[in-house]
This record gives structure tokens, sequence and C-alpha cells, in this order.
């Protein structure tokens, strides 16, 4: 059975606050109901009451942590709703959860990389491995509508070198690569995948910087969740959701990495 009797759908991931709340906002303004993914219960309470308020669309919180196995595994059997049941099925995942952190590698706390490895990477592949194969066989069945994954990743991963953030960065190079190749797999059934680099936001995951970087520096989490899903609406593989930022990949693009490796050597 197809899910088009349902409404769309989309399940977000760390959505109790920053880009992932800033996606549910504008996915609830597109019309779509919601399953919204975090730890904090109360704070999805209170976000999807207001959207639901706002914009008359039907908001499921799932609690859960997906940095471990259990919470994992509830969202993956979520995702592998195909309309037959109750659950709608999952028109977008919005892969957004993540664990920063940084210092030097071999200093670094095993549980620390472990914890980070699992949420940025295991979580990513996982939720969409659980997503994809649904989404496909809705397509073999005749359904249209658009579905797919976006993989919230990062500029750092971009950079040829990272010292004291080469674990995060390493991640998200990975969430970059892995995204663009996958898309690429799924496009002849009409699926779109798009990894969102994305620079410096106000989220609780850069609270240690923000006081020492100034405002321009950071990109409105609104402005993040909008270019966004523009860029997937339109089958973009990647989307760096701001000019200047934009600049800077192709900037960093430009210079040799061995010219790299030496600026950031200077700098110690």
């Amino acid at each position: 059975m197809t899910g088009s009797r349902h409404p769309k759908t989309a399940l977000v991931t760390g959505a109790s606050s920053g880009i992932g709340a800033e996606f549910a906002r504008a996915l609830a303004e597109r019309g779509y109901s919601l399953v919204l993914v975090a730890r904090r219960a109360e704070l999805m309470d209170k976000l999807g009451a207001e959207l639901e308020t706002r914009f008359g669309v039907t908001v499921r919180p799932l609690p859960a942590d997906i940095g471990g196995p259990s919470g994992l595994a509830k969202v993956e059997e979520r995702l592998r709703a195909d309309g037959s049941g109750a659950d709608a099925p999952i028109d977008l995942l919005v892969n957004n959860a993540g664990r920063g952190g940084g210092g030097s590698f071999a200093e670094q706390e095993s549980d620390e990389i472990t914890a980070m490895l699992d949420l940025n990477v295991r979580a990513v592949v996982n939720l969409a491995r659980a997503v994809l194969p649904a989404q496909v066989a809705r397509r073999a069945a005749g359904e249209h509508r658009p579905m797919g994954v976006i993989n919230v990743s990062s500029l750092a991963g971009e950079l040829p070198v990272n010292p004291g953030g080469a674990m995060y960065a390493g991640t998200k190079a990975f969430v970059t690569r892995w995204s663009e190749s996958v898309a690429e797999d799924v496009a002849q059934h009409g699926l779109h995948v798009t990894a969102v680099l994305a620079g410096f936001a106000r989220t609780e995951m850069t609270r240690d910087a923000q006081d020492s970087l100034p405002d321009i520096a950071f990109v409105p989490t609104e402005r993040i969740a909008r270019e966004s899903l523009r860029a997937w609406a339109a089958g973009d593989t990647t989307v760096v959701p701001d000019m200047r930022y934009k600049a800077a990949r192709n900037l960093v693009r430009a210079i040799p990495r061995s010219a790299f490796r030496a600026l950031v050597r200077r700098r110690k």
C-alpha cells in the first residue's frame, strides 16, 4: 500500500532546539506533519504545541537518545513505516542531531570519541538506511510525492586539516562525502539526498564559542533551515546556506593542501 492517503510527513532529529527546531517550523509552515526526535520531551512538547496552533499540522514527539542502541532502534522502527498501518510513512528525514567537542585527539577521552561516532556517523547512516528502502518501495508502487533525506553536516569537514577538532571534522567530512554518494545511488528512484554544510550558528553546540566570535560569523538558524529545504526540493546534493561561507569554502578549495597545513602550523 502506498502512503498517498497520508499527509506529507517529516521526521526531524535533534528537534528540541536550534537548527532542528527551525527545520520543524519551516516544515510545518509548508504543511508537513511532523515526528520530532530528541532527548528532552518537555521542549518537544512545547514546540509541538506551538506548531499545531500556528500551522494546524499534527506533531508527534518521539523522545529518544539516538546516540544509544535502544533509542536508535526506536526511531529506525518509526522510519520503516510504509503507510500500511496507523503511522504515516516518512517523506523526509532530517538528520540534524549531532555532537560537537574538541581538543587534541591524543588527549580526548575514548568515551567522548565513541559518543561522537555513534551520534554523528552511526545514527545518521542507520536512520537513512531505515527510511530509504521504504521510500524506494513507495516509488516503485507509483507514489510520486517528494521524498528523501537531509543530512546536516558542517563546513568543518571541508578543511584539509583541523587540529583540535579532528574527530568532529572527520565525522562531518564522512557525512558530506557519504551523502553525495548516496544521493547518486537513489537518484534513479527520484529521491533526493542533500548534505547541509552549515557554518557557525547560535546553538547549544556553539555556546562556548559565541562570546569569542563576532556576530557576523553566525548564520541565522532560520536561514539554514529554509535554504536547506529549498536545495533539497531542487535536488541539490550539497548546500552552503550562506554566501559568506560559500566564498570561504571556495577559498579553502583553492588553497593547496600543503599550503593550508603550513598556514595552520604558523598560527600555533
